[in-house]
């Protein structure tokens, strides 16, 4: 294959994958018939492109490939039926009593197997057939970790051990999930549809959900010494994946603010990337950072999609933390930012969601307006939410208030509370050189 091809293939990979076999699934109502059928597509564009060369349109190549192979399988399977129950029948006449029961029930619905070149095979709504599965993979009667899976599976191409790598989970387990998955859009009648508009807007927020567990999956990857982590450089992928995946939604829900909403966060949290470990592979917090290093084509990108989704009039969640993180992106540093403006965000925020995280966010920018104090004070009205047990971000930023209020044997208790918590290489080395730094302090006096 030569160097072309082969750059065609994986662009068409990149850029067709989810929409050839979103076209299938559509069709037949099975995602494993979709895979199989997409991957021998791919498969066979290896071999025919060399030799034929690359088609004007890769993508409904493909699609027709995948079409064929589809179209194979199922004939196979009904002539496997049929003869299946011809031999049950035969075997009734020589030996009368002999159970009949005939084949087992075929996964694929029998209007599709038996009409194989009905109208349930035109091609000429891609983005319609790409909408039915995103929701479909991100059905609410699927557990979450199982659409997580299943979006990065079928919307992005990516194998079970990619997937796995990424989630840094044994390949069996991932496989599991996806069996899991799966099967439960077969056993409840799941059907490849939008939702009714009844349904719409929760079935939107699930889709968005998802987005935004792969977006923090890989973004906080960023924040780890890639060369002492396995599987990060697998994990930091899945943030790019998750701005993909959001572009594309904001194509097809062309009227949902918060989907923009949801993208203008990621990209403007993504062109942050670059900047969040330092030189010994600690995570950087804000006020740290380069901001030289942040990148300023996906930020340009971000506050354009905020400003659009913004003009909509009907703000939410994903749109005001996309609020407060163009705030962060317009101030040439921590110092110049506009911290009146973020906290005014962050109760709004608040207000919506109840979270206690947000709190904890809403409790830093506190720290900027009306001093550590105050902070402390909101602090200790989240010490005993669920959400926040065992969260080492709590008693982190604790000890950074304390660091403030010229505390530092305190601050230090915290931060040791703080690294008996923490699950995160990048964090764990912040935490152990802020605790060096304040024990030094410390003993100094």
């Amino acid at each position: 294959m030569t160097g072309t091809v082969g750059a065609a293939v994986e662009d068409a990979f990149r850029s067709e994958w989810g929409r050839v076999l979103a076209a299938v699934a559509r069709s037949t109502g099975d995602l494993d018939l979709a895979e199989e059928s997409t991957q021998e597509a791919f498969a066979s564009a290896v071999r025919t492109w060399a030799r034929d060369g690359v088609p004007d349109r890769p993508g409904a190549w493909l699609t027709t490939t995948a079409r064929r192979h589809a179209i194979d399988v199922l004939r196979r399977r009904r002539t496997e039926r049929e003869r299946t129950g011809e031999a049950a029948r035969l075997e009734e006449r020589v030996r009368p009593g002999a159970r009949a029961d005939g084949p087992s029930a075929d996964p694929v619905p029998t209007a599709v197997a038996d009409g194989l070149d009905d109208g349930a095979w035109e091609l000429d709504d891609p983005d319609g057939d790409l909408l039915r599965l995103v929701y479909t993979c991100c059905h609410p009667a699927i557990p979450l970790d199982g659409r997580v899976a299943l979006t990065l599976r079928s919307l992005t191409g990516m194998t079970t051990a990619q997937v796995a790598r990424a989630f840094l989970v044994p390949e069996a387990t991932m496989a599991q999930r996806l069996v899991r998955a799966k099967k439960r859009i077969r056993d409840t009648g799941i059907v490849f549809r939008v939702p009714p508009s009844t349904l719409l807007a929760e079935r939107t927020a699930g889709v968005l959900t998802v987005l935004y567990v792969l977006f923090t999956e890989g973004y906080d990857a960023w924040a780890e010494p890639a060369d002492a982590v396995e599987g990060a450089a697998e994990r930091r992928a899945l943030a790019g994946d998750a701005v993909r995946l959001a572009r594309l939604v904001v194509r097809l829900l062309p009227d949902e603010p918060e989907a923009r909403g949801l993208l203008a966060l990621a990209l403007l949290q993504h062109a942050r990337r670059d900047a969040r470990t330092g030189p010994d592979g600690a995570a950087l917090v804000l006020a740290e950072q380069d901001r030289s290093r942040w990148r300023d084509d996906e930020t340009a990108e971000g506050l354009a999609v905020l400003d659009a989704a913004l003009a909509a009039g009907r703000p939410g969640p994903y749109q005001v933390q996309a609020a407060v993180a163009a705030l962060h992106a317009r101030a040439a540093d921590v110092g110049s930012t506009d911290w009146v403006e973020v906290l005014a965000l962050y109760d709004v925020l608040a207000a919506m969601t109840g979270s206690p995280v947000v709190g904890l966010n809403r409790a830093v920018a506190l720290a900027e307006v009306h001093g550590a104090e105050a902070a402390l004070a909101a602090l200790d009205d989240l010490a005993g939410a669920p959400a926040l047990a065992g969260y080492h971000l709590l008693p982190a930023v604790r000890a950074e208030l304390l660091t403030r209020l010229g505390r530092p044997a305190e601050a230090a208790d915290a931060l040791r509370v703080a690294l008996a918590l923490v699950d995160r290489e990048g964090d764990r080395r912040l935490l152990e050189r802020r605790l060096a730094t304040l024990t030094g302090a410390v003993d100094d006096r």
